[in-house]
């Protein structure tokens, strides 16, 4: 009985081990395909367009300023007032001189009316909508340039993503290489213990730094995880444990790019559009205080019995209404508009100040990173050599063990800087181009 459950527990694991395999099998993807499927997948690029399509119907509600009104109404009134019940005799066309007996007059009985109507209402004149109808337009532009911004954003927070994924895996390819040299320089001190050569704390140290390498590279293969569920995240996909492989090595381009604010990008034009808007939401208010001109029209058939159109009549006009005074209403709803727009223009200055001074530190920073790859470059090529001839003097038995760790060491940290340097330098080029509108 024992050797079934063995057998059955040895099976199981061997199936979770399988398909902890298979769910960490690496897939190639180009950063391309990245920013293909996050275009349609991204859920902050799909709620900015949400926005902007929310802000668009709020705007087409503003048709109400041109379009006309028209409400279709049954109505049933059963009265015994004397002016009522006669007014309803004259509309349903049914007066008799019989009708005008004082006594019928003044003691008419219950009466209905069945009144069915249809009424509309047609905009003239009125300033204060035609002013408020293109600041919700100019509020619609302002959202479908911030739903572009958001996908600007996105792009470069992928290409951030992606440049991480690449370094995570020259990280891997650099410890990998480290490791293998770790340990030929550990088997070649255990040869030599065991010749009495050396002593037995030149193995340990060869065997500490191999820990550390295998340690460096368990954390190197945490990174290329993390930058994978990244890449899955704004392509809207967090659930799959997919691990990415760029179809790209890591690259210097060495090119600096220097450039300036650009007043076309989709943010600046957003804010511009939200400040033309407040400035027609000021011209509405001013034109709260003028007088509106609207016609309306009426056409009703009324009966004493329901759904019968045999008594029709109609009424057409125009009325000219003029609010003199709404208890400071309008002035101090002027007002509000002028303090919101004077506000939200500063904060756009404060906005184009503070953009300007992230393109030139960027700017710095990209300068400092290419003077660091060059030195970089150099340190690695010097290590390289250092620790070939280290390597060979330690073959003649002319240099210790630690010397030689230290020199190969030293080696796998130069190599990790260039990376690095490089890693960074794309990364600020990236943003340097997001800042700048460079497509």
């Amino acid at each position: 009985m024992k050797k079934i459950d063995l057998k059955y527990f040895m099976i199981i694991g061997l199936l979770s081990i399988i398909s902890a395999i298979n769910a960490q099998k690496r897939m190639h993807i180009s950063l391309s395909d990245v920013l293909k499927v996050a275009e349609t997948n991204n859920g902050e690029i799909r709620l900015a367009d949400l926005e902007h399509k929310i802000s668009d119907a709020n705007y087409r509600q503003t048709d109400a300023t041109y379009l006309p009104q028209v409400n279709i109404g049954l109505n049933f009134v059963n009265t015994n007032n004397p002016l009522n019940a006669f007014g309803f005799l004259l509309q349903q066309s049914r007066v008799t001189s019989t009708d005008f007996d004082p006594e019928k007059l003044n003691s008419p009985g219950a009466r209905q009316n069945y009144n069915s109507s249809i009424d509309v209402r047609l905009p003239l004149i009125n300033l204060d909508m035609f002013y408020a109808r293109k600041g919700a337009k100019l509020q619609a532009e302002s959202y479908k340039y911030k739903a572009l911004y958001t996908r600007d954003y996105i792009n470069f927070e992928i290409q951030k993503i992606y440049i991480q994924l690449q370094f995570a895996y020259v990280s891997e390819t650099i410890l990998k290489s480290t490791l293998n040299d770790v340990k030929q320089i550990h088997q070649s001190v255990t040869n030599f213990y065991n010749k009495g050569l050396v002593q037995q704390s030149d193995v340990l140290n060869a065997q500490v730094q191999i820990n550390t390498i295998e340690s460096a590279l368990e954390k190197s293969k945490n990174s290329i995880n993390n930058a994978s569920e990244g890449l899955a995240y704004f392509m809207g996909d967090t659930i799959s444990g997919k691990v990415y492989v760029p179809d790209t090595l890591l690259q210097y381009g060495g090119k600096n790019f220097v450039g300036t604010l650009s007043l076309e990008r989709s943010d600046v034009v957003a804010m511009h559009k939200a400040v033309d808007s407040y400035n027609m939401m000021v011209k509405s208010s001013r034109m709260n205080f003028l007088p509106k001109l609207n016609a309306w029209g009426s056409y009703q058939y009324n009966d004493s019995k329901a759904f019968r159109f045999n008594n029709d009549s109609y009424m057409l006009g125009i009325s000219l209404t003029w609010n003199v005074f709404t208890g400071n209403q309008n002035r101090y709803k002027l007002k509000t508009a002028i303090l919101q727009r004077d506000k939200y223009q500063k904060e756009m200055n404060q906005y184009l100040d503070k953009s300007r001074l992230e393109i030139n530190k960027n700017q710095r920073e990209i300068q400092d990173l290419m003077f660091e790859i060059q030195k970089n470059e150099a340190s690695v090529n010097q290590s390289t050599e250092a620790f070939r001839i280290m390597s060979n003097r330690f073959k003649e038995g002319l240099t210790s063990t630690n010397d030689l760790l230290l020199s190969q060491a030293q080696l796998y940290q130069q190599r990790i800087l260039l990376a690095q340097s490089i890693m960074n330098f794309n990364i600020a080029q990236s943003y340097q181009e997001f800042l700048t509108n460079v497509k």
